[in-house]
């Protein structure tokens, strides 16, 4: 297994884009049990990988209950990186 924080950023080399609720959904079933899943944990980290260029922002909008949802993507370059140091 992983540590958390390779396989959030591992999984936005699989998907075209996600926010923290995606991220959080996509890893619970591996990582559920982790304390540093919850929403405000992912989007330090998601913000962490932006400021560090292996994410950019690509968009952001309200869910249902007014919470502001920010998607994320690796671009080319961002993902290269990525899988070069994390391995499946």
């Amino acid at each position: 297994m992983k540590p958390l924080n390779y396989a959030i950023l591992k999984y936005f080399t699989k998907v075209p884009e996600a926010c923290a609720e995606d991220v959080i959904e996509a890893l619970k079933g591996e990582y559920g049990k982790f304390k540093a899943l919850k929403r405000d944990a992912v989007i330090s980290a998601l913000m962490t990988a932006e400021a560090n260029g292996l994410l950019e922002e690509t968009r952001f909008d309200m869910d249902e209950a007014g919470n502001l949802r920010v998607y994320y993507h690796a671009n080319e370059e961002g993902a290269a990186t990525i899988n070069k140091y994390i391995r499946d």
